[in-house]
């Protein structure tokens, strides 16, 4: 193998083991939130505070609370690793082409070869037109949510007081036993509709949140500054990861809000497959039997929930590959800055 190809290598193993860490840190620490959205979720009755009163109704609270907590690591862990790998991937090649690359009257921080770069931004990784973005966003999270769709099954399955399963394996055999493979793909539909135009939307503002914030950063620098000094500030810890942090939060509550329908319409295909057949199906009863805020329920938890994941894990991501991007041009031997 070559060398480039060695180092490729190592740059996407390095982007799945931070996407996997930053996706385990989220979902471990947010568990109780995803797990009360999908009890409001589950049925019509709307009820934030019921679900507490079971949770607190139970022996230990703690793990009633945490009740999933593994499934749901595995699940936004490798989500995540596979997310943000693929993601990566499809930007980097979506970069050589004319109509999703990012214009050159922006600022841009091109990280191909013979490309430019400006100091004033919060963030290393590929930048790409808005086009290219919705693009990149739509296609990683489909690819990543087929993948994990088993788990995504199993996570809603064992979170929810309906089936009441003891196990994550007894929950398998269950699903297994009753509805075969098709079972573990239940929701599908209504998750790819969810999510792609979710995680496109997502990439689009979450960028141009940076862009922005990170252009006002660099207007309040003084103009005699040296571009080393500029330089050094665009890598402190504190100013890129509060433009990361911020920009995540804004783009993971305005996505939440457009996508929540597919989101409660998924969540009850995944645990009455036999009662809401597919996402129209669903969508149709749900309004017909409960109006139309059944569509929203959950939609304050799963806001919450959406916004703060996003956040620690674009946050922890962007920083992990940050401070991977400095080892790898330090140990080029001044070398132009490596195509992450």
């Amino acid at each position: 193998m070559s060398n480039g190809s060695t180092k490729t290598t190592t740059k996407s193993t390095f982007h799945f083991a931070a996407g996997l860490g930053s996706g385990v840190l989220s979902a471990v620490l947010l568990q109780p939130i995803d797990l009360l959205k999908t009890r409001v979720q589950q049925s019509g009755s709307h009820s934030l505070s019921a679900a507490i009163a079971d949770i607190r109704a139970a022996p230990h609270i703690i793990q009633a609370l945490w009740r999933g907590a593994v499934p749901s690591a595995l699940r936004t862990g490798f989500g995540s690793a596979i997310y943000f790998t693929s993601l990566n991937a499809i930007r980097q090649n979506a970069a050589r082409i004319s109509f999703l690359a990012l214009p050159s009257t922006t600022a841009p921080i091109a990280t191909g070869p013979g490309a430019t770069s400006t100091s004033r931004h919060s963030s290393s990784l590929p930048k790409l037109s808005n086009t290219g973005n919705l693009f990149a966003g739509a296609v990683a999270r489909s690819f990543a949510g087929f993948i994990l769709m088993p788990l995504t099954v199993l996570k809603v399955r064992y979170e929810s007081t309906f089936y009441k399963y003891s196990s994550l394996v007894g929950a398998a055999r269950d699903i297994a036993g009753r509805e075969g493979l098709r079972g573990f793909f239940a929701g599908f539909g209504a998750t790819a509709i969810r999510d792609a135009p979710y995680a496109g939307l997502y990439v689009l503002f979450y960028e141009q949140s940076k862009r922005r914030l990170s252009s006002l950063y660099g207007a309040s620098t003084s103009p005699d500054a040296t571009p080393q000094s500029r330089s050094d500030k665009k890598m402190g810890v504190s100013r890129a990861a509060s433009i990361n942090f911020a920009s995540a939060m804004v783009s993971g509550v305005v996505c939440s809000i457009i996508s929540n329908p597919f989101d409660a319409a998924k969540t009850r295909i995944q645990l009455y497959p036999d009662t809401y057949r597919n996402m129209v199906h669903a969508t149709r009863r749900m309004v017909s039997e409960e109006g139309f805020r059944a569509l929203w329920d959950g939609l304050a938890l799963r806001m919450s929930r959406k916004a703060l994941s996003s956040a620690l894990a674009w946050t922890v991501y962007e920083e992990l590959i940050r401070r991977a991007e400095v080892t790898w041009s330090s140990g080029g031997g001044g070398k132009a800055r490596s195509n992450l």
